[in-house]
C-alpha cells in the first residue's frame, strides 16, 4: 500500500454467490476480516472451502461477525486450524450460535468421515473432517461478545459497532470507521414485518456500503396468506395418511415454524397429531430463545406452551423410531437446504412415499439437495445411495428470514447522501442485478457487483 490512508476489501466469499461470507479489511498496520463462512451448495462451491487459502491466517488480527449462520461463520474453525490466533468478536447471541453451529457441524463432520471411510463412498482416502470438536474449543476461546448498539475500538485502529438487524437471533449490521471513512457491511437484513424478530435497525451514514442481495429482486408473499397455506398442506398430508417433513434451519426457521403450527392447533385448524422436532441445534437455539428477551418477540409463557406441544428428539435412536411410524405427524428437522443433518435419516426411509409431504420453508442455494429436488429431480442422493423420490413437495416461499427488494430499499432510507461506493453482494447473480436496478431507479444510485476473490481499493 502506497499511503496510510489506503483501505483494501478482499471479497473472499459472498461474492457473485449468496454463501461463504469472507472479507478481508486491510489497511497498513492491520487486517480486519468481516465475516467468515463456508461456502454451501454445489460441489465447485464446496471444494473451494478445501482451497489453502490466499492470504495468511496468521496474519489476521481479528475477525467481526455479523450474525451466527454457518455461511457467515462455519469457516472459523478451519482458520483457527490453519493458525489465526486473534480475537473473534460479535453480539452474545451470536456467539453463542456460532459455538452451537460449530460443534454441530464439526460433529457431522466426524460421523459423516467416518460412515464414508466404513462405507467407502468417498473418493478421498480416508475421507477427513473439515475441522473437529477441538478445532472448535480453540475457536470459541477467541470469543469475545460485544454490546449492541455501541462503538468499540478493535485492535486500536478500526472503531466498530453492531447494530440490531432482525433476520435471526443476535444479527447485526456493522459500521467500521477507519482512516476517515465510514464503512456499513450490512451481513444479512430481517424483515421489517417478522412474526419473532422486530424490525431491522438503519444506516444513517455509509462512505462505502456492501448491501446483501439474497432477495434482490423479489417481493414476499404476504404472511395473512401463508398460513392459509400451511394449513392446507397439512390437512391435506393428514387427509392422505401421509406425514409432513420440514427442512428447516435451526436458527430462527425451527422457531417460526413451530409458533406458527402451534397457532394453528390452538386455533383447531389442524388436527391434533405428533409434532416433532428433530434437531439438537435447533432446540439449543430454542434455549437461547428463552435468554435472549431483547432480541425477540416471543413472551416467556407462550414459549413455554408452545414447546409443550412438540416432542424434541435427543437421541439418533429417536429418529429411527419415528421415521418408520405408521401414523401421521409433522417433523420438522435440520438442515435447511438438506445439505446434512436429522432430515436425511427420515429421507433415506421416506423419501419413495407418495403419502408423505416434503416442505421447504426457505431459501435453497444452487447445488443442494432442496433446490435439485424443487428443480424437478425424481432421485434423491442419500448416505452414498440414490433414492426414487416420490413424495407431495410444496414449497412456503414467504418465510424467508432475508428482506426481499423492499425491505432491502427501506433498510437504506435513512441514508441521505450517496456513499461514494456501492456494492451489491450476498446473491446470486439475478438477484444482485435486480437490486442494482432497483437503487439505480428508486435512488439514483451507482452500485458495482464484485466478482468472487476481487481486491477492491478505496
Amino acid at each position: 500500500m502506497n499511503s496510510l490512508n489506503n483501505i483494501t476489501i478482499r471479497l473472499l466469499g459472498g461474492a457473485g454467490t449468496v454463501t461463504g461470507s469472507k472479507y478481508l479489511l486491510e489497511t497498513k498496520n492491520k487486517k480486519l476480516m468481516v465475516d467468515c463462512g463456508v461456502f454451501q451448495g454445489s460441489k465447485e462451491l464446496r471444494l473451494l472451502n478445501w482451497q489453502l487459502p490466499e492470504y495468511n491466517p496468521k496474519t489476521i488480527d481479528a475477525v467481526v461477525l455479523t450474525h451466527g449462520h454457518l455461511d457467515h461463520t462455519g469457516y472459523l474453525a478451519r482458520l483457527v486450524k490453519l493458525g489465526f490466533k486473534g480475537k473473534i468478536y460479535g453480539s452474545e447471541p451470536t456467539l453463542k450460535i456460532a459455538e452451537i453451529i460449530l460443534k454441530d457441524s464439526a460433529k457431522i463432520q466426524e460421523e459423516e468421515a467416518a460412515r464414508a471411510n466404513k462405507e467407502g463412498y468417498s473418493i478421498h482416502h480416508p475421507a477427513e473432517a473439515f475441522y473437529d470438536l477441538k478445532d472448535v474449543e480453540k475457536t470459541t476461546a477467541l470469543f469475545r461478545p460485544v454490546s449492541e448498539g455501541k462503538w468499540h475500538l478493535i485492535e486500536g485502529e478500526f472503531k466498530i459497532s453492531w447494530q440490531y438487524n432482525g433476520h435471526i437471533i443476535g444479527s447485526t449490521f456493522i459500521e467500521i470507521e477507519t482512516h476517515g471513512k465510514r464503512l456499513v457491511f450490512s451481513g444479512d437484513i430481517g424483515r421489517k414485518n417478522d412474526l419473532l424478530l422486530y424490525a431491522p435497525k438503519k444506516p444513517g451514514k455509509a462512505d462505502v456500503l456492501l448491501i446483501e442481495s439474497t432477495y434482490g429482486g423479489r417481493i414476499h408473499q404476504e404472511e395473512e396468506t401463508i398460513v392459509p397455506e400451511l394449513e392446507r398442506i397439512i390437512n391435506e398430508t393428514v387427509e392422505r395418511r401421509g406425514s409432513l417433513f420440514i427442512p428447516s434451519f435451526a436458527v430462527e426457521r425451527t422457531q417460526l415454524m413451530m409458533v406458527m403450527i402451534w397457532q394453528l392447533l390452538k386455533e383447531k385448524r389442524i388436527p391434533e397429531i405428533p409434532m416433532v422436532m428433530d434437531s439438537p441445534m435447533g432446540a439449543n437455539v430454542l434455549h437461547l430463545f428463552h435468554n435472549t428477551r431483547d432480541w425477540h418477540k416471543l413472551k416467556p409463557n407462550d414459549c413455554k406452551e408452545m414447546c409443550s406441544h412438540f416432542q424434541v428428539v435427543s437421541s439418533y435412536k429417536e429418529t429411527i423410531k419415528l421415521r418408520q411410524s405408521k401414523e401421521s405427524q409433522i417433523v420438522i428437522a435440520g438442515s435447511g437446504m438438506m445439505t446434512g443433518g436429522r432430515i436425511l435419516n427420515y429421507m433415506e426411509s421416506r423419501a419413495g412415499n407418495s403419502n408423505d409431504t416434503l416442505l421447504f420453508v426457505g431459501y435453497q442455494a444452487e447445488g443442494t439437495r432442496g433446490r435439485k429436488l424443487l428443480e424437478g429431480d425424481k432421485e434423491i442422493k442419500v448416505y452414498g445411495r440414490w433414492l426414487p423420490f416420490k413424495m407431495h413437495m410444496e414449497h412456503i416461499e414467504g418465510l424467508s428470514a432475508h428482506g426481499d427488494q423492499n425491505d432491502l430499499i427501506d433498510w437504506l432510507s435513512e441514508i441521505k447522501e450517496q456513499p461514494k461506493k456501492v456494492f451489491i453482494i450476498h446473491g446470486e447473480k439475478e438477484q444482485a442485478e435486480a437490486l442494482s436496478e432497483a437503487l439505480e431507479k428508486q435512488k439514483g444510485w451507482q452500485t458495482q457487483i464484485p466478482h468472487l476473490k476481487q481486491t477492491i481499493e478505496l
